[in-house]
C-alpha cells in the first residue's frame, strides 16, 4: 500500500525551508524574496511567516519590512551549541589559520546536500573575500568547503550527487559544471585539499579541507578564502598543509568529544 503524505509533515518541510533561506542573509530577507525561493504561493508564505513570528522564531524588521531569525532561534542555539561544542574546539584552529595566513578563515558542517558556514575568523589581510559568512549555505561540491567534504564521501554517494548535477547545485551550476566538479573532486582526493579558483566570485579563492566524524565520514570543513593573487600557485601546498594540519586537528578533538 503506498504510503499518504502526512499534511503536517508537509508544514514542517515549509517552514524547515524558510527558516533555513532566512537563515542565509544576517540582514534578512524580503517576502517577494521568499515567495520566489521557497516555490511557495505569497499567502502560504506570509501565513507561515506570521505563525513563526507570533512563536518569536521570526522577527520583521520595522523600516525594512524584512524577515529575520528570531529570539527563540537564540535560545535554541544556545542550548544546542552545549552538545555541539563547535566554538570552543574549532575556533582556536581558526584563529592559527587566520593569523599565519592573513586570510579569513571559516568553519563548515554538512547538512544533508549542502554545507553552512558555522564560524568566521577575520584575517589581517587588508583585502578580503565576502564571500562567506555564517549562515551561507552551498550546495555540496560547490565553493571549497563543499568540494573537500564532497571528494570523501563514499564514490556511490558522490555519484548519486552527480547525476543530477544541473538541479542540485542550482544557479551555481554554469560555472560548476559536472565535467568540472568531478575533476576538482579528484584534485581534492589526490592533494587533501581543494581549490576554488574564483568560481562562486570572479577573483575570490578560496582552500578547503576535510574534517571527519568519528565513523570517519566527512562532516565539517576548514577553509581560507581571499583575492585571487593571494592563491598564487607557490603558495597553494604551504596553505593546504596548514588546512589539513588543523582540520587533522579539530578531526580528533571532535572525535573524542562527549
Amino acid at each position: 500500500m503506498n504510503a499518504v503524505p502526512v499534511q503536517g509533515a508537509q508544514v514542517v518541510s515549509r517552514v524547515a525551508a524558510l527558516l533555513r533561506i532566512i537563515g542565509r542573509n544576517p540582514g534578512g530577507s524580503a517576502l517577494a524574496e521568499l515567495v520566489r525561493e521557497s516555490g511557495l504561493t505569497r499567502p502560504t508564505v506570509h501565513r507561515l511567516l506570521s505563525s513563526l513570528a507570533a512563536e518569536g522564531l521570526l522577527d520583521q524588521d520595522g523600516g525594512s519590512g524584512s524577515w529575520v531569525l528570531g529570539p527563540e532561534i537564540l535560545l535554541m542555539g544556545s542550548v544546542a551549541s552545549a552538545r555541539f561544542p563547535l566554538e570552543d574546539i574549532a575556533r582556536p584552529s581558526l584563529r592559527r589559520l587566520a593569523e599565519e595566513t592573513g586570510e579569513s578563515a571559516f568553519f563548515s558542517i554538512r547538512r544533508g546536500g549542502e554545507t553552512v558556514c558555522l564560524l568566521r575568523e577575520e584575517g589581517s589581510f587588508p583585502v578580503r573575500s565576502f564571500v562567506l559568512h555564517e549562515g551561507v549555505r552551498f550546495p555540496l561540491g560547490v565553493a571549497s568547503a563543499g568540494t573537500a567534504i564532497m571528494a570523501f564521501l563514499p564514490p556511490e554517494e558522490q555519484e548519486e550527487l552527480l547525476a543530477d548535477w544541473a538541479a542540485h547545485a542550482g544557479s551555481f551550476s554554469a560555472a560548476h559544471t559536472e565535467s568540472l566538479v568531478r575533476r576538482n573532486l579528484e584534485a581534492t582526493r589526490q592533494a587533501g585539499y581543494s581549490v576554488n579558483p574564483g568560481l562562486v566570485l570572479e577573483g575570490s579563492w578560496g582552500m578547503g579541507a576535510a574534517v571527519f566524524d568519528r565513523r570517519g565520514r566527512p562532516a565539517w570543513a576548514v577553509s581560507l578564502t581571499g583575492i585571487e593573487p593571494r592563491f598564487r600557485q607557490e603558495r597553494r601546498a604551504h596553505l593546504g598543509r596548514l588546512l589539513m594540519d588543523e582540520a587533522h586537528r579539530i578531526s580528533t578533538l571532535l572525535q573524542g568529544a562527549g
